[in-house]
This record gives C-alpha cells, sequence and structure tokens, in this order.
C-alpha cells in the first residue's frame, strides 16, 4: 500500500504539473499554430500515459486491433471507467473525435484546445436540439474521415456496474449507418473516478467486432452483450 501511496503522488503531482505546462504552452498553438492542436493533444495524452504506465507499475494491452480499421471514420462506443479511457483514443486512431459534454469547453487552458482539436461538445441540457446536434455534427465529422468516440453510459461508472445506455449511439449509428465497434475495459480498477490512488496491473482495452446499425432496443442490447462477452477476456 505504501509503494501505491508514493507511485500515486508522483504521477499525480507529475501528470498535474505537465498539464499546466502544456496548458500554458497551448496558447502558442492557438495563437500561431492552430493546425497542430491535434498532435499538441495527442503528444499531451501519450506524455501523460506514458507516466501513468511508468509510475505507477500498470500494463496496458489492447485486444482486438484488428477490429480497428487503421483510417477511416469509424463509430466507437466505449464503456468509460476512467480518465484514461479519454486519453487512449488520441493514441489508437488517427482523427479522434469524442463526444464530449458542453461544460468542459469552460476548462481554463484544456477547454479551447479540446474545441481547436476537433472534438464534438454536446449541450446535454438542450433536449431534443441536442440530439439533432449531436446527428449534425456527427456526419460533419464522418464526412471528413474522423473516428468519433462516444461514451454511451453518460458518465464514468465502477468496473462491472451496469447502467442504462444513452440513446445517442443508437440514433448515431442508424442516422449515418455506420457499424458500432464496441470496446470494454478495465480501467477503472487502476484509475477509479476522482480515486488520488493509482494501482498497478494488467489494463485491458478489448475492441470488439462491428455491431451494425439496428432498432434502438435491439442495438443497445447487441451492444450491451458484445461488452459483457469482452469482459470475460479480463475477468478473474
Amino acid at each position: 500500500m505504501i509503494v501505491a501511496i508514493i507511485r500515486s503522488v508522483i504521477f499525480n503531482v507529475t501528470s498535474f504539473s505537465l498539464t499546466m505546462l502544456m496548458g500554458v504552452g497551448a496558447f502558442s498553438v492557438r495563437w500561431f499554430a492552430r493546425g497542430y492542436a491535434l498532435p499538441y493533444a495527442k503528444l499531451w495524452s501519450r506524455l501523460v500515459l506514458a507516466l501513468f504506465q511508468s509510475v505507477c507499475g500498470v500494463k496496458v494491452h489492447i485486444v482486438g486491433r484488428e477490429n480497428l480499421p487503421a483510417e477511416g471514420p469509424l463509430l466507437i462506443a466505449s464503456q468509460h471507467q476512467s480518465a484514461f479511457d479519454t486519453l487512449i483514443w488520441m493514441l489508437l486512431v488517427s482523427r479522434p473525435c469524442y463526444v464530449m459534454k458542453g461544460e468542459l469547453r469552460k476548462i481554463p487552458l484544456v477547454g479551447p484546445m479540446l474545441i481547436l482539436a476537433g472534438m464534438m461538445p454536446i449541450n446535454r441540457s438542450a433536449g431534443a436540439r441536442a440530439l439533432r446536434v449531436l446527428l449534425q455534427e456527427t456526419s460533419k465529422a464522418m464526412d471528413v474521415g474522423k473516428q468519433v468516440i462516444i461514451f454511451p453510459e453518460g458518465t464514468r461508472t465502477a468496473p462491472g456496474e451496469r447502467v442504462p445506455l444513452k440513446p445517442g449511439i443508437t440514433a448515431m449509428a442508424n442516422h449515418t449507418k455506420q457499424p458500432v465497434i464496441p470496446v470494454a475495459t478495465n480501467s477503472g480498477v487502476f484509475w477509479g473516478r476522482n480515486a488520488f490512488l493509482k494501482k498497478s496491473g494488467d489494463l485491458y482495452v478489448v475492441i470488439g467486432k462491428p455491431v451494425q446499425p439496428a432498432p434502438g432496443k435491439v442495438m443497445i442490447s447487441d451492444i450491451q452483450q458484445a461488452w459483457r462477452d469482452m469482459e470475460e477476456t479480463f475477468s478473474p
């Protein structure tokens, strides 16, 4: 436990300092090199995850890469247990576009860079209008070959926790006629929600076979079943 605490202190302090430093450095990107916003965000993600693995003793296993095309538009539906999940896709696909809460735009230093990097902020409190915006922005992203990442659970959940999935994922798939790549993970075991303590071990990101567009409840069930099947990869 003492080792884990020491590792966590080092990681939290170092990653926070790195984030602040790169957040200040982002001003030059915003002012003079806006086209480099995504590469800059990818660099930040790579450094934070490298710290997480090396300092906290975590080994990341990516399973099912063959189900992830190298290029072109994708719709990825990932479980969401940890801040890790919001970083890893910056490294796994070439043009990531996260569906994110609209209020994240207000985060000092980080918020403006999220927009420049091409992320998709959605004001979920806007109801039906939010869904229309989501579908419009998804189509735009797909048209230019981006890989759209959405967390259908709507919030971070504990490992093994089951919550109803938001219907946006089925609307996106049926609107774009794009199959969904389901992704399961156990990241919350090692980097819990708002948890100071980070744990060592084998972290899995399991990429499944595409789930074809289908009516809402049917597709939700298909995604949930795909997640359950993939969880067998890392379940005790």
